[in-house]
Order: C-alpha cells, then sequence, then structure tokens
C-alpha cells in the first residue's frame, strides 16, 4: 500500500515543479515586456527608429515593449489552461470588449486619413488591454509580484530623478528644451516623473513590504515628485497622503485605537513634512513653487482651448489631422505644443466619437476599480487629475498600462489568499485542476501550502 502512495507523492512533486518553473518563467517573461515599455523612453526608441520622429514605416511607431506585450499575451492565454475566480471572469470579459473596441478605432482612423494617431492608440491603451489579459491569466502571487516590481521601478525612477535634480544632470537623454532643469528618472516627461510618484505611494500601502520598508518607500517618492518640478501632481500627492492616514483602516486595530494612532501619526507627519518643506526649498527641490502657480506653464493649458474658435464646426464634429491642428496652434496661439488631452482626443476623433472614447477610458477603468482596496481608488484617482492637467492621455506613454498592472496586482485585499478563494468553489477556464487540487489538499496536507495558485 506504501508503494502506489510515494509513487502518487512522486509524481504530484514532479508536477508541482514543473508548474512552478512555468510560472517562473511567466513571471520573467512578463517582467521584462513591462520593464521595456515602461522604462524605454521615446528618446532612446529615436536613436534606433524613427519612433516619434516624422518619416519611416508605420511599425517602427510602435514602441519594442508593445511588441513584448502582444507577443507574450498569447504564450500566457493559450499554453496552459488558467483558473479565473469569481469576480475576475466578468474582469476578463470586460478587458475583451475594451480591448476589441479600442482596437476597431485603428482602422477608423487609417480610413480618415489619420494613420498617424492610431500609434498613441495602440501604444498607449491597446498595449495597456494586452497587458491587463496577460496579467489575468497569471496567478495571485505571480501579478502581486508583478505589481512589486513595476512599484520598485517606480522606486527607482524616482531616486533617480532626486540626484538628477540635484546634480542638474539626466541618466537618460531628453531632447525638449527647457527653463529650468527637470529631471526625468526612467519616465519620458518631469510631468510623468512626478504623476507616478504621487500615483505608486497609494499602491506602496497594499503591498506586503515591512512597515518601514513601505514609509521610506512613499518618503522616497513623495521626494522624488518633488524633485521632478510638477506641481500639480506634488499637490495631489500630500492631499493623497492624508487621506491615506485618515480613511484607510489599519489592521489589528479596533476604531478607538486606531483613531488614536492615527491622530499622533498624522501630528508626527504634520511636523515632519513641515521640515521636508524647508529642506527641499533650501535644495531647490521646490524652485517652481517660488512664483505664482498661474505662470506660462499654466497660461498655456487655458489658452489653448481657444483653438476651437480657429478650427471649423465640421473639424470639432469629425476630426481632424493632428499634425493641422498642431501647426494651427503653433501659428495662431504660439504655444510649442498641445498638453491638453481633451483638446487632442476632442479634435482627433470629432466631439460624438470623443466622448464615446473617454466614456470607454473611464467605464474600462472604474470596471477595474470595482473589487479594488481604497489605497487603489485613492492612488488611480490621483494619477487620473495629474494626468488631464497635461497630455499623457493623448499621446505615447505607458501609463495606462502601468496603472492597468498595479490595479490587477492589488485588487484583492491583502489579507485574502488564493486558497480560500479556491476552496469557495472557483470557476474558470480549467475547474477540473481545483478540484483536484482539493482533493490533493484532502489527502496530503503536507501538500497543502504548494497548491496556493
Amino acid at each position: 500500500m506504501s508503494y502506489p502512495t510515494a509513487g502518487s507523492e512522486r509524481m504530484l512533486s514532479s508536477q508541482m515543479r514543473c508548474r512552478n518553473a512555468l510560472s517562473l518563467l511567466f513571471f520573467l517573461c512578463a517582467a521584462f515586456a513591462f520593464l521595456l515599455r515602461f522604462t524605454v523612453s521615446p528618446q532612446l526608441m529615436n536613436m534606433v527608429v524613427d519612433y516619434t520622429t516624422e518619416g519611416g514605416p508605420f511599425y517602427e511607431k510602435l514602441h519594442f515593449g508593445t511588441y513584448a506585450i502582444f507577443l507574450l499575451l498569447p504564450v500566457v492565454l493559450f499554453s496552459r489552461p488558467f483558473l479565473l475566480q469569481g469576480d475576475e471572469i466578468g474582469l476578463f470579459k470586460a478587458l475583451i470588449r475594451y480591448s476589441v473596441l479600442i482596437f476597431a478605432l485603428v482602422p477608423y482612423l487609417f480610413i480618415a486619413g489619420r494613420a498617424g494617431s492610431s500609434g498613441f492608440i495602440i501604444d498607449t491603451y491597446l498595449v495597456a488591454g494586452a497587458a491587463g489579459l496577460s496579467m489575468l491569466a497569471l496567478s495571485a502571487d505571480v501579478r502581486r509580484s508583478l505589481g512589486d516590481v513595476v512599484l520598485g521601478m517606480l522606486i527607482l525612477s524616482a531616486v533617480i530623478g532626486t540626484v538628477e535634480a540635484v546634480t542638474k544632470h539626466r541618466l537618460l537623454p531628453y531632447g525638449l528644451q527647457e527653463l529650468q532643469f527637470r529631471p526625468i528618472g526612467l519616465s519620458m516627461h518631469p510631468l510623468a516623473l512626478g504623476a507616478l510618484c504621487a500615483t505608486a505611494i497609494g499602491f506602496v500601502a497594499l503591498t506586503h513590504w515591512r512597515i518601514w520598508v513601505r514609509v521610506v518607500s512613499i518618503f522616497v517618492l513623495f521626494v522624488g515628485c518633488a524633485a521632478s518640478g510638477a506641481r500639480a501632481a506634488l499637490i495631489l500627492a500630500v492631499c493623497e497622503i492624508l487621506i491615506l492616514l485618515l480613511f484607510v483602516r489599519w489592521p489589528r486595530l479596533s476604531l478607538k485605537h486606531g483613531r488614536q494612532a492615527k491622530t499622533v501619526v498624522l501630528l508626527f507627519t504634520l511636523a515632519g513634512g513641515a521640515m521636508l518643506v524647508a529642506v527641499l526649498f533650501s535644495g531647490g527641490l521646490l524652485n517652481r513653487f517660488g512664483k505664482t502657480i498661474f505662470d506660462e506653464n499654466f497660461m498655456a493649458r487655458v489658452t489653448i482651448y481657444q483653438v476651437f474658435g480657429l478650427v471649423s464646426w465640421k473639424d470639432i464634429l469629425f476630426g481632424m489631422n493632428v499634425d493641422d491642428l498642431l501647426a494651427i496652434v503653433r501659428a495662431k496661439l504660439h504655444l510649442p505644443y498641445i498638453e491638453s488631452a481633451p483638446v487632442v482626443i476632442t479634435l482627433l476623433f470629432g466631439l460624438p466619437l470623443g466622448l464615446l472614447f473617454t466614456a470607454l477610458i473611464f467605464w474600462f477603468v472604474f470596471r477595474l476599480l470595482r473589487a479594488a482596496p481604497l489605497p487603489a481608488w485613492i492612488a488611480t484617482i490621483t494619477y487620473l487629475l495629474a494626468a488631464l492637467s497635461n497630455n499623457a492621455l493623448s499621446s505615447k506613454t505607458p501609463e495606462v498600462a502601468i496603472i492597468v498592472v498595479l490595479l490587477l496586482a492589488y485588487r484583492n485585499p491583502p489579507e485574502s489568499t488564493s486558497l480560500a478563494a479556491a476552496s469557495s468553489g472557483p470557476v474558470g477556464i480549467d475547474s477540473s485542476k481545483a478540484q483536484t487540487a482539493n482533493a490533493v489538499s484532502r489527502h496530503y496536507p503536507q501538500l497543502r501550502h504548494c497548491l496556493r495558485d
């Protein structure tokens, strides 16, 4: 009787080793694809291909990381069965629906003679859907690990940005000429650095890291946000930290003890924040707050809306070529860039289709937030408010994909475990695998800890 049991244990052990090796392989491939898209800036891409410059074939207008994520997607979807539990099934369908609708915009832009604008649709929005589908096809533990990797990248970017602000020397190439030096870290623009640092603060609160590591990480991200010179992002980061302290419940504390602890921590935070602001001012990292907020950059974001009076009603209703729009802005409004996502989206698609596109994006984001904890809501709203103050949502950026990856990585409360969800009866693409796992757990309790997928 012992021989079949020993043979079954060896077979199960071999299967689990193969499964763990496959999970590790997928984790490494996904981490490589995500980091390639999130850290290789357009300036680096332009050194190899005509990514954002005029001319060149269409395939050069897509990021290398975009190709990597698109290649990763069919591999993780069709190479082996995977489980979808509870709300994940509806979320998977929502991601499919979102990706199909976004992809339908590409041939429309080609037919309308705006093929060049389809690049940012693919590189910003369609790749976010592909990244989300890839995340759902991986186990909860792998998703969380990928979220930790992305957060580690953002923290490293904040550190690099702070060093750049102090040394006045950038690590990565940056082609834009600015009146005042601003760091970029591992991002493509100072405003992107500030927005991502502010956004990452909320997601750090959802990690399983030690409390001192989380506190240090939030401190580093806040300093990186200040160093970026992104004033709107910094103000939002301050509000975000205060909201996290006041409204996020602390585990293992009663409501009374939680309020007392939050009051003490809030007082220390306000006192430490005042000292930090003084240090940052003396270090020159808050020079952009030395003048009024209503400066040239602010006025440029207001003046750009005058462009609606310079185009025809047909352009407003049916859209126009972005190059023609930029030419009007430079000639009539004397602005070098269009730093307004609402203006670009409205005049690219036309007002009716632009409203539908905006509704699709907000529906998609809030669909991801449905099962997310409060810090994820706070972080996502922080990003949206920061992004609406510039052109992050209307240009080739990885930020939407970063938000999708982080939301799927930390969408469940930290105290929940996938094993508990599995025991309640998972449904998905491979329900027989869940039944086998439950049976093995009953007959071989010593292997229960190995089945936490």
